[in-house]
């Protein structure tokens, strides 16, 4: 499991779970006066870490499933790409409900519900695989953060 080279994947999971969704809480707390809450944190998540994510992730699917394929399920040949691909369809059909929440608050919860249940089922079907891969442990990781993280969203949007 030991790759040297610059990891681009860990790089933008970076970037969409933990730096973009916290420059964009400080962004709004000190320009619109608003205060630093849960439901603030879920909302630049669910548009940040589901939202965006899941666009990129399934426009690169659709374009090049070999990543996919190859690098994170570690699947050879290219048998699997056209269901690869079908997976970026949903994943962009997500990423664009997630994205557009930012300005239809109604559209966080189911946002938060698809995109959390999404990323608990990936991160589950990951633990149970055990990752080979820097990049399988990644998904690992990041997918269970997103969906403990939509849960405790959840359970404070509805209390």
């Amino acid at each position: 499991m030991k790759e040297n080279k610059i990891n681009l994947y860990l790089i933008s999971v970076l970037l969409f779970m933990l730096i973009l969704p916290i420059v964009s809480i400080v962004v709004e707390v000190f320009s619109a006066d608003v205060d630093f809450s849960v439901l603030l944190v879920g909302k630049w998540l669910i548009f940040w870490a589901i939202g965006v994510r899941l666009l990129i992730a399934g426009i690169r699917q659709i374009t090049k499933p070999s990543f996919t394929a190859h690098q994170i399920f570690r699947i050879t040949g290219n048998d699997s790409f056209p269901i690869i691909r079908e997976l970026g369809f949903a994943n962009i059909c997500i990423g664009i409900i997630a994205m557009l929440s930012v300005f239809r608050p109604e559209w966080r919860m189911p946002a938060a519900i698809a995109g959390g249940l999404y990323f608990g089922l990936a991160g589950m079907m990951h633990l149970i695989k055990k990752p080979e891969s820097r990049n399988e442990a990644i998904a690992l990781v990041s997918d269970l953060y997103i969906f403990i993280i939509m849960l405790v969203y959840c359970s404070v949007a509805i209390s």
